[in-house]
């Protein structure tokens, strides 16, 4: 019963924008019955009334039948609607999402990580810096945090912890406790040096180029992330070790290493040329970024091209099966809500919502301060309200385009903000452990306390925000993409 009511609350919204709430001066009814189907879409990501997917399908069906009033036609409406699953940045997605089932599906990830063990992990904090470098090294190609800290990284985290620990249950495992902590604390830091590391990221470029006019790429992305990132992913882990200290310090790397190598037996055919399109992929989306800031070459090749075409040769080398990408729900369902969401956004811009907000938001707030001083402001309250959400995707669809706008109001520098919401927005998540879906896999074992996690989860953000300023804003400026 409260799923119908919420389900028929959230249908009548747009109906209330379209017929009985009047129009707001400076804006047009097409722009405002928009925003009452973007309103509701958004509601429906927050309350969850049915899947994600399904909500933002029912948005894009809504705006192709009722919206042809407003945009010349039903089909001009229907066209618009499903612009978003024609956008590059959908594309992108979903493709690097079938390059993460293909790390999982091969085990290459398990390979690099138990290599890496033998090599550098004789210690539980050794161990933790190696599976944060496990996690940066395949980010590039895993936009889903989840899969990445969730179904390759913590996996063996949790094999490590339990061969350690055997006669202790998960609470009394304290080295489970601190490598479970790291693993989800050091995904939130990799999730933002690359744009394909998180899903979400491509929503952030999408409305920080419409917003605030910058030009952001899977490239110019890197080179901005590449540095407060690694500083970061370098300082983080030893953060959480003084919060979740482990009973055991040293561990006996060589034979774990050797037991799990040997699981996987030879390196198959499949891992070969799965190396061998991840390199082409990440020297496809760096170097045109880095030819043009380094030497002002001008190499023409767009990112999702390279994707789409990292996604196929996958397919043609045998190193996946289409029936692998077709059968994963997460990959689907990325596309279903990924793509609607584009189309909403895309229309609200298009259409002046956002121009118009930005306009209101300048003339009835008072934003007489320093810019530096509000940036520093809106990427704290970015933070702190993570703790209303479960889900950054939600975060980035209903308040990070406010905060863009009141930044740009207050005539912060587009690229600076951009660069510090991106960084925000995803180590705001380490705050609890319902900060992000892998959260819950991770969590869900049992090592950590709800008081430990949110102690160490507020202290990593609070670091991670100080690095971000400290270092992240001169290098920023030294950059000068404007």
């Amino acid at each position: 019963m409260k799923r119908a009511i919420s389900i028929i609350i959230l249908i009548a919204i747009p109906f209330l924008f379209a017929t009985i709430l009047p129009v707001p001066s400076g804006l047009s009814e097409a722009a405002w019955v928009m925003f009452g189907i973007y309103l509701s879409a958004v509601l429906g990501l927050v309350f969850k009334p049915i899947p994600n997917s399904m909500v933002l399908i029912t948005a894009v069906a809504g705006t192709a039948l009722f919206m042809g009033p407003y945009l010349g036609g039903a089909k001009e409406a229907t066209k618009q609607a499903l612009s978003g699953y024609a956008s590059s940045t959908t594309w992108i997605i979903v493709s690097a999402f079938a390059l993460s089932i293909a790390f999982t599906k091969t085990g290459l990830g398990k390979r690099w990580a138990y290599f890496l063990i033998g090599k550098f992990g004789k210690t539980t904090l050794r161990l933790s810096y190696v599976t944060a470098f496990l996690d940066l090294v395949v980010s590039p190609a895993t936009p889903s945090n989840t899969a990445r800290a969730g179904g390759i990284v913590f996996p063996i985290v949790n094999s490590i912890a339990q061969s350690l620990s055997k006669d202790k249950v998960e609470t009394e495992n304290r080295v489970g406790a601190f490598l479970a902590c790291n693993s989800y604390m050091s995904t939130k830091m990799t999730s933002f040096i690359f744009a394909t590391a998180m899903a979400g990221n491509m929503l952030v470029i999408g409305y920080a180029n419409d917003i605030l006019g910058t030009h952001l790429n899977w490239g110019n992305w890197a080179v901005a992330m590449i540095i407060p990132g690694i500083v970061c992913l370098c300082i983080i882990p030893l953060v959480v070790y003084i919060f979740v200290r482990p009973d055991i310090k040293k561990i006996d790397n060589v034979v774990i290493s050797k037991q799990g190598l040997e699981e996987l037996g030879e390196m198959k055919r499949s891992e070969k040329m799965l190396v061998l399109i991840f390199v082409l992929a990440l020297l496809g989306w760096s170097v045109p970024s880095l030819a043009s800031s380094l030497f002002g070459l001008k190499i023409d090749i767009d990112a999702t091209a390279v994707a789409v075409g990292a996604m196929s040769l996958s397919v043609l080398l045998g190193v996946l099966k289409f029936e692998d990408i077709a059968g994963s729900k997460e990959c689907i369902g990325t596309l279903f809500w990924f793509g609607g969401i584009m189309s909403l956004s895309g229309m609200m811009n298009k259409l002046g919502f956002f121009k118009w907000l930005g306009t209101f938001i300048q003339g009835n707030m008072n934003l007489d301060l320093d810019p530096l001083i509000v940036l520093i402001i809106i990427g704290f309250i970015s933070i702190i309200v993570r703790y209303l959400y479960a889900s950054a995707t939600v975060f980035i669809t209903t308040l990070l385009p406010v905060l863009f706008l009141i930044g740009k109001s207050a005539g912060v520098d587009p690229y600076l903000l951009a660069f510090l919401l991106i960084t925000t927005n995803s180590y705001g998540g380490a705050l609890t452990h319902f900060g992000g879906p892998a959260a819950s896999v991770i969590f869900g074992a049992g090592y950590n306390t709800v008081k430990e996690w949110w102690i160490t989860g507020f202290v990593v953000a609070m670091v991670s925000f100080i690095l971000c300023l400290a270092i992240g804003l001169p290098y920023w400026e030294m950059l000068g993409m404007n």
